[in-house]
C-alpha cells in the first residue's frame, strides 16, 4: 500500500484505520475488474473467451463480496448501514 494513498502522515493513523483503507483501496479494486471484465465479455465475440471473462467477473464478485464482508464485520457504522438497506 502507497503512503500517498493516505490522506494523513501514517503514523497518526491507528492500525484499524490502516485496515480499513487496505479494504476500502482492496474492495475498489475488485469493483474495477468486474467492470472490466463485463466490457470485455460484452465486446467479446469468441464464446469460449467470453466465458472465460464472465467466470472472471463473476470470481471479482466473490472478492469484492469478501470485503463487503470484512468491513461490515469491522465497521460499527458500515454494519449499521448495511442492515438498513440490505436483506
Amino acid at each position: 500500500m502507497s503512503s500517498e494513498d493516505l490522506h494523513a502522515p501514517r503514523e497518526r493513523l491507528t492500525d484499524k484505520t490502516v485496515a480499513t483503507h487496505q479494504a476500502i483501496v482492496s474492495l475498489t479494486e475488485e469493483l474495477q475488474a468486474m467492470d472490466w471484465y463485463r466490457q470485455r465479455a460484452d465486446d467479446c465475440d469468441d464464446a469460449q473467451l467470453k466465458a472465460i471473462l464472465v467466470h472472471n467477473m463473476n470470481d471479482e464478485m466473490e472478492h469484492a463480496a469478501m470485503l463487503v464482508e470484512w468491513l461490515r464485520r469491522n465497521v460499527a457504522e458500515f454494519a449499521t448501514q448495511l442492515d438498513k438497506f440490505v436483506g
